[in-house]
């Protein structure tokens, strides 16, 4: 029987690489271990002035506040709320989304662009924006979040080091 907070963590296409020996106060990601396995939390993400983007709203994901991203596609924009737990899809969205479509991703409360580390290709691969986890906007504490919509290519990188990484790819809804 799998662990209540495990249901929804795509453990198939997830791999917690690092952070499992390093104490919990070198971290700036919630390290649970839960049964035989870790459960990878953000606690708390920042945009690209410093503005704290988990919480902002009251939606929750198994007691942990969301963290959200401003999204514009296809002519029209508004915030998802995605879940704290790497590895998990939940999201609360605003409208209908086409799978597949490319986003642009800001911050919720300045409305500045995310900082986009990666582009995206004419061949559907994804670009990447950052979250950063420390208000001091370091790229070596960061979310890296997929620019296509349904896609849940992830990474978290902590202390400089790559802590997890989620190459699940296009999910369809």
């Amino acid at each position: 029987m799998t662990h209540k907070k495990l249901e929804n963590i795509d453990r198939e296409h997830l791999e917690v690489v690092g952070g499992k020996t390093k104490p919990q106060e070198e971290l700036h990601v919630k390290v649970e271990p839960v049964e035989q396995d870790v459960l990878i939390i953000v606690t708390r993400a920042f945009g690209p002035t410093g503005a704290n983007l988990v919480g902002l709203t009251d939606v929750e994901f198994d007691g942990y506040p969301a963290v959200t991203v401003g999204v514009r596609v296809n002519g029209q924009e508004g915030l998802v709320h995605l879940s704290p737990f790497h590895g998990d899809r939940r999201k609360v969205a605003f409208g209908e989304i086409e799978d597949g479509a490319r986003c642009e991703l800001f911050c919720p409360v300045t409305r500045a662009p995310l900082p986009r580390l990666v582009d995206g290709d004419a061949e559907g691969r994804p670009g990447y924006y950052a979250l950063y986890l420390t208000p001091e906007l370091s790229r070596g504490e960061m979310v890296l979040l997929s620019d296509i919509w349904n896609d849940y290519t992830s990474r978290i990188i902590d202390n400089n080091e790559l802590i997890s990484e989620w190459m699940a790819g296009r999910h369809q809804s």
